[in-house]
């Protein structure tokens, strides 16, 4: 689906900045390149399988090569050398194996936030997901369980480090057209979000300095994207 979001409409705080996008060749990633080249700036999705060059490319990447559990903290600050802000936008998939939860979603995190301090970068946003510090259901599964622990963890550790961090936590993802309207907020209430919607949202937290240290959820609602910002902050 190509991306159709205003991009006319975003702040511009931050023009030209080198966004490394972890987790590159993902649903929302593959929606948030073309957002942020839209807005000036220079998208570098790190991937682990470098075939998808080509594709990224195309959507207004550069490319480069991130192995997310293969790598050292290192590994990631080289990766990282050069960009201005760190997206962390990996998930562990949706095949069941909860081993990668841990090793994607939470170690994956962990390892981009200490590249992010190795490389002298201080902004970085995260996508988590709604709802990971509420208690969870008795029936909910080994599978959600560790994955809704994973990202509750990774949030923790991005909000107890000196990163200029901000947390958005979309609700059920979908691959509807963009409507550029949501609800944003610390507690809202389930609801489903276009990923179209949630990489304009990150592409507008980035370049905001007003969203730094804050942690929202978002679905589909009836603000446009930067008045729900203006009313969250």
């Amino acid at each position: 689906m190509a991306y159709t979001y205003f991009a006319s409409q975003l702040p511009r705080g931050q023009l030209m900045a080198q966004i490394a996008i972890v987790g590159g060749n993902g649903k929302i990633a593959r929606q948030l390149i073309p957002a942020l080249k839209a807005a000036g700036h220079t998208p570098l999705a790190l991937v682990r399988n470098t075939d998808h060059g080509a594709e990224l490319e195309a959507l207004g990447a550069q490319v480069g090569a991130l192995d997310i559990e293969n790598s050292t903290d290192t590994d990631f600050g080289a990766a990282f050398a050069g960009s201005d802000v760190v997206v962390f936008a990996a998930g562990g998939g949706a095949d069941g194996n909860i081993e990668r939860k841990r090793t994607v979603d939470f170690e994956g995190s962990v390892k981009s936030i200490a590249g992010a301090k190795a490389a002298g970068i201080s902004r970085f946003v995260q996508i988590s997901a709604m709802s990971v510090d509420k208690p969870l259901a008795a029936d909910a599964g080994d599978v959600w369980t560790a994955y809704v622990e994973a990202k509750r963890d990774a949030d923790a550790a991005l909000r107890a480090s000196e990163l200029d961090w901000t947390i958005i936590r979309p609700g059920a993802l979908t691959d509807d057209e963009p409507t550029g309207s949501l609800a944003l907020g610390q507690d809202i209430g389930r609801g489903q979000i276009p990923r179209a919607d949630v990489a304009a949202l990150l592409t507008a937290a980035i370049d905001d300095d007003r969203t730094i240290g804050k942690q929202w959820e978002a679905v589909s609602g009836d603000k446009a994207i930067i008045d729900a910002i203006s009313a969250a902050v």
